[in-house]
């Protein structure tokens, strides 16, 4: 059978579109560049929007899944009861591994989505799974892999802390020894980062079943903003700076420490993305909300406005496997500023395309960020110095083909 020969590939996922989340947005482009390449593939994911909705009980939400569609979606509504978190968490103390990679606290636990693996016996050539907490999808996957005979593919994201830090939780949280266990199962593990990689062969994977690969940017979709639009809207003053963050506002994402630091600093900041319960209880006591301008989530065309309006961007977190945001920042040549955590540490260049500061850092994060207001010519340099390596570094058309490339190998 020639590699070029159309495949079909069944992709597990904690999450998918319309949710939000770099992972999500991730597992929708590789699955539609599959399908633009003639592979039929089934999504196996849950009907959560928000993470929360693992846990707690929601309202059903309306989808407009094409049941005809390629990819084709299969939702599965996450089982949620009373005590769920200390029943969950006193069964994962057993130490079996596929045991606890099912029934982790913070899992989506889909009994509905193990019965359709257990029993999907339509065409299959591979199965490929994301990501790392969320080991639930993972294991169905891997159980419908092993049954069939197919090459498992894992794209873990693994979130990776501060390397200084030996007892980092964010580092432990994601190579947990049922992690672990789902790396060392897998026939190829794709990851993003020269760190990832040596993260995972340092887990026992061995280096020939672990993929570099890399994210890319379409600059299209995160460029081409109405700066004086954007301005005029969150009442900026003409020439005043304004330093951008776009994530889960959280403190996992940095986002109190860089509320924090400009507050010392008196810098604007513009928040966008969704909220979590820990920055909103950071928020009710935060005395400089004046200096804030909050967005929530934001459409596509509003996306490229933020991007437009704003002068910097930071990214202070301890939870970023790769850090896309930060390619869109340069795309829209803008300065970066990240942790010398997970992804970024490995993405920015310090001191050509942005800066990078310890992780924790807050007096540190403020005087970098003050540098950069003070300084416009600083500010350029460094966005023109990002946004000369998006075409080149980080294109999507290799990254996804490398994908795909790999899945075929294996599955020819």
């Amino acid at each position: 059978m020639g590699l070029d020969r159309p495949k079909t590939i069944v992709q597990f996922a904690h999450r998918y579109p319309p949710a939000l989340g770099g992972a999500e947005i991730y597992c929708r482009r590789l699955c539609d560049f599959h399908a633009s390449r003639g592979d039929r593939v089934e999504v196996f994911t849950t009907t959560a929007v928000e993470l929360s909705e693992f846990w707690q009980r929601s309202p059903a939400h309306v989808f407009h899944d094409d049941l005809q569609s390629n990819p084709h979606i299969r939702r599965f509504r996450p089982a949620t009861y009373p005590l769920r978190r200390y029943i969950l968490k006193a069964l994962s103390l057993v130490p079996v591994r596929p045991w606890q990679a099912a029934l982790q606290p913070s899992n989506p636990l889909c009994p509905e989505m193990a019965t359709a693996a257990a029993t999907y016996y339509g065409p299959l050539d591979a199965v490929h799974a994301l990501a790392f907490p969320y080991s639930f999808p993972i294991l169905c996957g891997l159980r419908l892999a092993r049954r069939r005979g197919v090459p498992f593919f894992l794209t873990p994201f693994l979130h990776l802390g501060d390397p200084t830090d030996r007892q980092d939780r964010t580092r432990r949280q994601y190579t947990r020894p049922h992690l672990k266990w789902l790396l060392n199962r897998a026939d190829g593990v794709f990851v993003q980062t020269p760190t990832e990689f040596r993260t995972v062969v340092g887990l026992g994977v061995p280096e020939n079943r672990v993929i570099l690969q890399g994210l890319g940017v379409d600059a299209s979709e995160c460029t081409g903003g109405d700066r004086d639009a954007a301005r005029r809207d969150w009442a900026l003053a003409p020439g005043e700076f304004a330093v951008g963050h776009l994530a889960n506002a959280s403190v996992e994402k940095g986002t109190v420490d860089l509320l924090n630091a400009a507050a010392g600093q008196n810098l604007r900041v513009v928040l966008a993305g969704p909220a979590m319960p820990s920055f909103e209880r950071f928020w009710a006591g935060f005395a400089r909300k004046d200096l804030i301008i909050r967005l929530g989530p934001l459409s596509d065309s509003h996306k490229r406005d933020f991007y437009a309006g704003i002068d910097a961007f930071a990214l202070p977190s301890r939870t970023d496997s790769f850090g896309l945001v930060l390619l869109e920042a340069w795309a829209n040549a803008k300065p970066a500023i990240a942790y010398r955590a997970g992804g970024p540490a490995d993405l920015i260049r310090d001191g050509v395309d942005g800066w990078l500061v310890r992780c924790g850092d807050v007096a540190g994060l403020g005087e970098r960020l003050q540098q950069l207001a003070g300084d416009a010519a600083l500010r350029s340099r460094f966005g023109e110095a990002g946004a000369r390596r998006v075409p080149v570094e980080f294109n999507w058309e290799p990254k996804l083909a490398l994908v795909r490339d790999a899945i075929l190998g294996l599955s020819a």
